[in-house]
């Protein structure tokens, strides 16, 4: 049996060594088609952009994109706001992005909570107001479910899509959204690729070798943040490999989301 799941394991890999050409191939067709100049990482905490976005920010900045990130809280969940700062700047730093295209946010009410959504108002004003400031014409986000459920994740796709839907985000300004995948896929690690590379997307954006090390390495720099299983998630998580995305809609109504802690 343990031989079996070897074999399984050692296919699925070279499989997805040969899929990422093409699924690269795919991304950059995308990119080229939008034509985004001044793409953004639209994120809730310190961490978010290396536990969730790091496949995403690595294959942007491989396009030579010249991403920035807002930040919109400090992670002051446990009192260590200031120390998430810096962490979020080194972060940023191994993956690419100077400390000048990082920006964050600290407002006494835009509180780091998983109980907590943030009044859609403010958090849609400070947004707008730096996507106006920084000519942004692409914000990349996390989607309805958040991808753990957490309210402040939520809060910014609530944002992001009230803007666009009413028609308040800059003309030519997109937005994508981070696909969240049931709990099983989350942890298949790389063996999630043939699954993504089957489902529709618009996006998809995979990390191997070298930048899979990066992203890890950026994770390293949230040393506050690493706990036990915080070092399982580095080892199982698929969004440490893989992130697919799609283009927010405004087609539809969205289903209500419970929150969960992340």
């Amino acid at each position: 049996m343990l031989t079996a799941v070897l074999i399984l394991v050692l296919v699925l890999s070279f499989l997805c060594s040969r899929w990422r050409d093409a699924l690269s191939s795919r991304t950059s067709d995308l990119l080229l088609r939008m034509e985004a100049v001044a793409p953004l990482l639209l994120i809730a905490h310190p961490d978010d952009e290396c536990m969730f976005f790091a496949p995403t920010i690595l294959g942007l900045l491989r396009q030579r994109r010249p991403l920035s990130v807002l930040c919109c809280c400090t992670g002051n969940y446990y009192n260590q706001g200031e120390v998430r700062k810096k962490e979020l700047i080194e972060s940023c730093a191994v993956l690419g992005i100077p400390p000048s295209n990082v920006t964050l946010i600290d407002h006494r009410d835009l509180p780091d909570n998983p109980k907590v959504q943030w009044d859609r108002n403010l958090l849609s004003s400070l947004i707008l107001s730096h996507i106006k400031e920084k000519n942004i014409d692409l914000v990349i986000t996390f989607d309805e479910r958040g991808v753990s459920g957490h309210s402040n994740h939520i809060s910014l796709y609530s944002a992001i899509r009230s803007m666009q839907c009413t028609g308040r985000l800059p003309d030519g300004c997109s937005v994508l959204v981070l696909e969240s995948v049931n709990i099983l896929r989350k942890y298949l690690s790389f063996l999630d690729l043939p699954i993504s590379w089957m489902c529709p997307q618009d996006g998809l954006f995979i990390l191997a070798g070298e930048q899979y090390k990066k992203a890890k390495d950026a994770m390293a720099c949230h040393q506050s943040q690493l706990l036990w299983f915080r070092h399982l998630y580095l080892i199982f998580s698929r969004y440490m490999v893989i992130n697919s995305l799609k283009f927010l809609s405004c087609d539809k109504e969205e289903p209500e989301v419970k929150s969960k802690n992340s």
